[in-house]
């Protein structure tokens, strides 16, 4: 075991990102026994350049928009790519450049690209509007942004009030590579330098909302995308050259950076992107590219349960990842009957970067999550950070070769105690260390795998004219986990089904689409202390009622 390695070599011209690293008293405990990389170490290059050096050039690399692209196709296409990042939009090493987009091949590419060019990434997700991406420019101090051309609206908006953005450029997300960053791409050499940077550069930032809705930075090092690979996709999942990867989490989580980037590219294996990822666009591709390893949350896989029974046929899958949400029982045996193979259930998080606990193929049952993947440590602690008893539920606390480190976050201390992350996960651990999921610590909403802050919704009921107050809870709901259910107190307005819809709208237009509150109830009144503060908990007491 490493505690608080020293950091090697950097080749980060622009420090922000190191500058802002946790105080090393509050990393958490490093066990690094067998993840020995190089101290100078581009994890973009791993995925490509060394892969066409392996000899996988001619093999699939990426599926999407109609068309196959080769690892020797999406190795040169990078490095056009990263030319023109460098020569012409001057990323320095260390800056931070924002993509935002659907999944598709582009998407992977400019991550790539951008890697290749030793910036530090952030991805994200087409849902966001211009405040949410201010939020990430500020925090990050983004300085280049590369937009899918569809979505510049917002992006443009942005940049508008963010003088600090000061290069935005569109890039084409469909087959057409018919945008500014792809013709200023066609001319450039297929041979690019990579920068040189360090296996402890940062790499990326994954942003992740708290239940204070007030982004979060997750700090990941070049070394830490290999080792999700290393670990989780080699010992758990067996990647081999001959898979296909399909999946429905957006490549702007590190689950579905994870699941559809780094694992197919790091063992030469193929990755379809989709970017409406629909359980019936699953199913379809699934049947045509006879895709082996799926990536999706429990409500896609009761989807694909139901199509099966349609007649589809999705026997080529051989393994079944479900994560984002509780994996229901019924869900689980009812795969296995289908299919006779078993559904993996795990847990990961952004500030852990993957998945760290996980079922086998070979060990499995219901309502169980498994074991800590190879390299990582769990154990169930109280308030006091004591280990508690087996069988016992109580807060989840895990160490490994990945860990949290908050972007210049006073929320890093509360995360990592004792040199142990501290989910926000409650557990309880079996006689025989088989770890079953028991629910949230906090209060963030789990909805179809999307993670929601509750104040985050209420403050954008509350930017509405008729709301005067307002309270947000997760609720039970059979197809989705949970669903956000808002209490509204109006203001010089009566309730009923149109003002309930006027400001499910105004939810979907100020905020991601996918957060607004699918349930609304009007109240004269909203439960509180004495000192005012909302009780939510007695909202949640009477199931929502």
């Amino acid at each position: 075991m490493i505690r608080n390695p020293p950091l090697g070599p950097t080749a980060h011209i622009d420090s922000f990102a190191r500058d802002n690293l946790p105080p090393a008293d509050q990393w958490p405990d490093f066990l690094l026994d067998g993840f020995d990389y190089p101290d100078i170490l581009n994890a973009a290059v791993e995925l490509t350049d060394a892969m066409v050096a392996k000899g996988f050039g001619d093999h699939t690399a990426l599926i999407g928009n109609g068309r196959r692209r080769t690892y020797k196709e999406l190795t040169d296409w990078t490095n056009r790519l990263a030319h023109v990042l460098v020569d012409d939009l001057g990323v320095k090493p260390g800056n931070r450049v924002l993509i935002r987009s659907a999944n598709n091949p582009a998407m992977v590419a400019c991550w790539l690209a951008a890697t290749k060019a030793g910036a530090v990434v952030i991805n994200t997700m087409p849902m966001l509007r211009a405040g949410e991406l201010g939020q990430i420019v500020q925090k990050a101090q983004v300085t280049h942004a590369l937009c899918d051309t569809r979505l510049m609206d917002n992006m443009a908006e942005c940049g508008k009030y963010n003088a600090i953005l000061g290069c935005i450029v569109g890039f084409d997300g469909t087959s057409n590579h018919d945008a500014e960053l792809d013709r200023m791409a066609l001319e450039k050499p297929v041979k690019f330098d990579a920068v040189p940077t360090g296996r402890d550069d940062v790499a990326l930032l994954g942003f992740t909302s708290g239940t204070t809705g007030s982004p979060k930075a997750t700090m990941h090092f070049h070394r830490d995308l290999l080792i999700i690979a290393d670990g989780y996709a080699k010992q758990v999942l067996g990647v081999t050259p001959d898979d296909v990867f399909v999946g429905s989490p957006p490549l702007a989580f590190t689950f579905g950076l994870g699941g559809l980037a780094i694992f197919p590219l790091r063992f030469g294996a193929a990755a379809t992107l989709l970017e409406t990822a629909s359980p019936p666009n699953m199913i379809e591709i699934i049947e045509k590219y006879k895709a082996t390893v799926s990536f999706t949350a429990p409500t896609a896989y009761r989807a694909m349960l139901a199509a099966m029974a349609d007649g589809a046929d999705l026997s080529s899958l051989r393994a079944a990842v479900s994560a984002g949400e509780t994996l229901p029982a019924p869900v689980y045996r009812d795969w296995i009957a289908k299919t006779g193979k078993p559904m993996l259930d795990g847990i990961g998080a952004t500030e852990m970067l993957h998945i760290f606990i996980s079922n086998r193929f070979d060990d499995h049952a219901p309502a169980c999550t498994g074991k800590p993947v190879h390299g990582y440590q769990a154990k169930i602690v109280d308030e006091t950070g004591q280990e508690l008893p087996r069988g016992q539920i109580g807060r989840l606390a895990v160490r490994g070769p990945t860990g949290c480190r908050y972007l210049a976050d006073d929320r890093q201390a509360g995360y990592v105690q004792n040199g142990w992350n501290i989910t926000g996960d409650a557990f309880s651990m079996d006689a025989d260390g088989y770890l079953h999921f028991a629910a949230r610590n906090d209060d963030m909403i789990v909805s179809s795998g999307y993670n929601i802050a509750g104040p985050e919704v209420e403050a954008a009921l509350l930017s509405h004219a008729h709301v005067a107050e307002c309270a947000v809870i997760g609720i039970p709901d059979a197809e989705r986990g949970m669903i956000v259910q808002a209490h509204v107190v109006l203001r010089d307005a009566t309730p009923g089904p149109q003002i309930a819809e006027m400001l499910q709208n105004h939810v979907k237009a100020t905020i991601a689409p996918y957060k607004y509150p699918r349930r609304i109830e009007f109240c004269d009144a909203l439960p509180k202390t004495q000192t005012g503060k909302i009780q939510r908990f007695l909202l949640k007491k009477d199931g929502g009622l």
